[in-house]
């Protein structure tokens, strides 16, 4: 007997939420609809309850810190104030912009909800962080367009939000896809539409092409998804070498053979923090002890919520040169306890020389597996941390 999905073309949709973090935040203060409002702020960003029952919110230029953006409104980007930008650079492009704290446990909430909307259509779902999906509905009745539609009801009725979903033959063209038509988009990709609406991107709004691969091909002068379509491939061999000339070729012509991944076990799990000032290893040592402490116990949380134990813990430091280090130790046996994994990052931080002030600290758990395969350790063991060195 023949597999008809064989014979079927793939239909693959990629699911993105719109400005995730920003539209949760609009749902708890509706005022700010329509407005340029920024989140990545702490906790004297939390808006003041006015005796009227109005509000006041802080405004992106009364900001003084080193933090950076975690999301923006589509109304702050028209500023040019996009996720991972520095604060204060922000605060410079759209002073009036609203300030808003980040909640994660609430991202993280809406997170679990659009994505159980999804799984009651098919459980062929690819998770790729908590604002975005990859959907395999090749097997789904009906056509992209009513599939992609009543994916979208469903994840509105459900939160309240909005999404934009692109179906494709495959993931890179799907993952494309999902940003062309923001916010709300429904769209549609068949390898007909290459040249119309793939080949006039930019290079670098190909997943993959990152800033430097990008800046070497401008220089080159290939600027366009279809200026690599039309470039030589020796040529291309020549300037990024074999295997990723021959990526690029491939990439250029839509084509993708990755499957849609239903269960896979992440790498590591992370916390990190930058200060609002630099901390001194002695004269700060209490505040610096209680942050590693805290980072410690939210990747643990991290790890028991999603089942998962690592053997490897590591450390981040940065300190105020911009100098960054980082060290690895690896337990005898794989935990998801804060304790073994604050002792664990104590010993990587007895490794290093702490004669800087530090801007930034963070704690990762690598080498994941998941929790019942083997038998966890979890014995109380009190460490002072090496800070009064």
């Amino acid at each position: 007997m023949s597999d008809t999905r064989e014979l079927s073309p793939r239909r693959i949709a990629h699911l993105d939420m719109d400005a995730f973090f920003a539209s949760v935040e609009l749902l708890r203060y509706p005022e700010l609809r329509g407005q340029p409002v920024v989140v990545g702020g702490g906790r004297d960003a939390i808006p003041e309850e006015l005796p009227d029952g109005t509000r006041r919110f802080r405004r992106l230029r009364d900001y003084a810190g080193r933090g950076v953006v975690t999301t923006s409104t589509y109304e702050a980007r028209k500023f040019g104030v996009f996720s991972a930008m520095g604060m204060m650079k922000a605060a410079q492009l759209a002073p009036d912009a609203v300030l808003l704290p980040t909640d994660f446990e609430s991202y993280r909430h809406y997170s679990r909800l659009f994505k159980a909307a999804v799984a009651a259509f098919t459980s062929q779902i690819e998770n790729r962080g908590i604002d975005e999906i990859y959907i395999d509905v090749t097997d789904m009745p009906g056509e992209p367009a009513e599939i992609g539609q009543r994916m979208k009801d469903a994840v509105h009725e459900a939160t309240g939000l909005t999404c934009s979903i692109c179906i494709a033959p495959n993931k890179l063209l799907a993952k494309i896809g999902s940003e062309l038509d923001k916010p709300d988009g429904l769209t549609i990709l068949t390898m007909a539409d290459l040249p119309t609406r793939i080949w006039p991107l930019a290079a670098r709004k190909v997943n993959g092409i990152g800033p430097k691969a990008s800046e070497k091909l401008a220089a080159l002068g290939i600027n366009t998804v279809g200026d690599i379509a039309s470039a030589d491939l020796g040529f291309l061999q020549t300037h990024f070498g074999g295997t990723y000339a021959a990526w690029l070729a491939r990439i250029a012509q839509g084509q993708d053979e990755r499957p849609v991944v239903v269960s896979s076990t992440p790498k590591s799990m992370s916390r990190e923090t930058t200060f609002e000032r630099d901390l001194h290893p002695k004269q700060d040592r209490a505040t610096l002890s209680s942050k590693f402490t805290d980072l410690c116990k939210r990747v643990a949380d991290d790890l028991q919520r999603k089942g998962y134990v690592g053997r490897t813990v590591g450390i981040k430091l940065r300190f105020d040169d911009f100098h960054t280090v980082t060290r690895d130790l690896t337990v005898p046996v794989a935990t998801d306890d804060a304790v073994e994994i604050r002792r664990a990052a104590t010993e990587c931080l007895r490794r290093i020389v702490l004669d800087r002030r530090l801007r930034l600290l963070g704690v990762r758990v690598s080498a994941l597996s998941v929790r019942g395969e083997g038998e966890l350790a979890h014995e109380a063991v009190q460490t002072e941390l090496p800070f009064d060195y």
